[in-house]
């Protein structure tokens, strides 16, 4: 039921950020999005067998990481 939650909590946390970036105009909101928005599909997919291959769940996972690392390193470098 937790893990659930957090699935849930994960596409929330998507929602806000598609927001973030559409009404205030934060790019990085785009691209934690995209992570959050994998996240749900790839916890999904792990949980329900939606018979997502390995290496298709691989990738996904490594664009989710890149997409936050260039998002994080977008809010650095304008507030730092």
């Amino acid at each position: 039921m937790l893990h659930l939650f957090s699935i849930f909590l994960e596409g929330v946390i998507c929602c806000i950020c598609l927001r973030m970036a559409m009404l205030k105009k934060k790019f990085y909101g785009y691209g934690l999005g995209l992570t959050f928005g994998i996240y749900v599909f790839y916890d999904l997919a792990k949980r329900y067998d939606l018979h997502a291959t390995g290496d298709v769940l691989d990738t996904l996972f490594f664009v989710a990481t890149v997409s936050a690392l260039l998002s994080i390193m977008q809010l650095y470098y304008r507030n730092g």
